[in-house]
């Protein structure tokens, strides 16, 4: 980066308002946030974020999925946007900083840009991914899979939460049901700033993580049949308890992440038990099994061996098991001009930077698949995320979108060198 943009700098403490200022939306008394895809409170701050960039002289559009982008013109509205993306959704019991530091990063840097005058060659776009998180309408990261061609509207559409009610139905109730297509939007690139999640960075006293890539993931649902019958007159060898194999089952998934350590995790976070009443011994239990590796053939060993472990366990107790792998996120790799332009930007900002691979999901897995894609990484506080007691330190997040501003910078140069020399 060079010219008169080169010592341009966030303004932290207005990044750092508006982060708290949004958290007041759908607050919770310890904290942090429950602000559900498709709520009340998500319509709030979507009204919230819209306003806030018109207010930057954007122009605001929402397409099909609820996407919302803001677009800040270039020098040459051409050339395919630079993108800023993430979600302003959050888990029931969420945090402050997941996600949302992403956002209102980009926003900060459309004001930063306004606030020195500085015209981009090429427009820039800030974007709130709608359903991130997959907490109330699974999968995770739904609306960045239909723009990237994951899923069809449809299907997204179609899902359903544990209430029964439709994806398209309540995307419709809160009036984001964008007339524009998921998907017909070109991007030149996409940069995604978040919370590590982690413990990596912290522990090695680093505050920008340049993120290389995203570890595959796959997500089960899994139902197990037994049989209802009285707590107190059934004797134990003649129960047919549902609950009991699914113990059994939650032990065996996390054997088989311990058979692949180091790098394998598996997580059973849902869980539901029927009738759910202390004197009757559960007759069915639902409960759902998230698994990740770096590596997709190690992920593959994995469902394998879950499987084949899981239906061992209910054949010998006597329960029926369906069991349906409901996403599959491949491991990505993100683009090497990407990944170089960050590298640059940390280094020139003079922070302590590593590469990482992101244990976590993010939308800019599923644009990587359509756009050249990278992430930046910030320290949070001992690795704790999806908690109301998530916490990130103020100047960890301003140095991250320092390197933000400064990686977007550097990449609409690149793409203006490029349009002279094809010029």
């Amino acid at each position: 980066m060079s010219g008169p943009a080169a010592n341009l700098a966030i303004d932290g403490d207005r990044l750092w308002g508006t982060i708290m200022e949004t958290a007041r939306i759908g607050a919770t008394p310890k904290g942090g946030i429950c602000r559900l895809t498709l709520t009340d409170l998500d319509r709030q701050v979507r009204d919230w974020f819209r306003a806030a960039c018109t207010a930057a002289g954007c122009t605001v559009t929402v397409d099909a999925m609820g996407n919302i982008f803001a677009r800040r013109a270039g020098r040459d509205n051409s050339l395919k946007p630079i993108a800023i993306g993430s979600h302003l959704d959050t888990q029931p019991t969420g945090g402050k900083y997941d996600g949302i530091v992403g956002v209102l990063a980009g926003l900060e840097v459309l004001r930063t840009l306004n606030d020195h005058g500085v015209e981009t060659n090429a427009p820039i776009e800030v974007i709130d991914w709608t359903n991130e998180e997959g907490s109330r309408f699974a999968p995770a990261m739904l609306s960045s899979g239909v723009f990237a061609g994951v899923f069809d509207t449809a299907y997204a559409y179609a899902r359903q939460d544990r209430d029964g009610q439709g994806f398209g139905e309540a995307l419709d109730r809160i009036g984001y049901k964008g007339d524009r297509p998921c998907g017909g939007h070109a991007l030149g690139a996409h940069i995604e700033l978040h919370i590590e999640q982690g413990p990596i960075l912290e522990a090695e006293g680093k505050t920008i993580g340049v993120v290389t890539g995203v570890q595959g993931m796959r997500w089960y649902e899994v139902t197990l049949t037994g049989a209802e019958s009285h707590a107190g007159s059934t004797p134990m060898p003649l129960r047919r308890d549902a609950l009991l194999g699914a113990a059994h089952m939650i032990a065996a998934v996390n054997q088989v992440a311990l058979a692949h350590a180091p790098d394998a995790v598996a997580t059973v976070g849902l869980i539901e038990s029927r009738p759910n009443s202390r004197n009757v011994v559960p007759g069915s239990v639902f409960f759902t099994i998230d698994l990740r590796h770096p590596d997709d053939g190690v992920l593959a060993r994995m469902e394998a061996e879950t499987d084949r472990a899981l239906r061992a366990i209910a054949g010998a107790a006597g329960l029926g098991i369906a069991m349906e792998r409901v996403w599959d996120s491949p491991a990505v790799r993100f683009d090497a001009d990407c990944v170089a332009a960050v590298q640059r930007a940390a280094d020139a900002a003079g922070h302590a930077s590593r590469r990482i691979v992101s244990g976590a999901g993010h939308d800019s897995a599923y644009i990587a698949r359509v756009a050249p894609t990278t992430m930046i990484f910030v320290p949070c506080e001992k690795g704790l995320s999806h908690n109301e007691a998530e916490h990130a330190e103020k100047s960890d997040v301003v140095a991250g979108a320092d390197v933000l501003l400064r990686a977007v910078l550097d990449i609409d140069q690149r793409f203006a060198e490029r349009a002279v020399r094809a010029g």
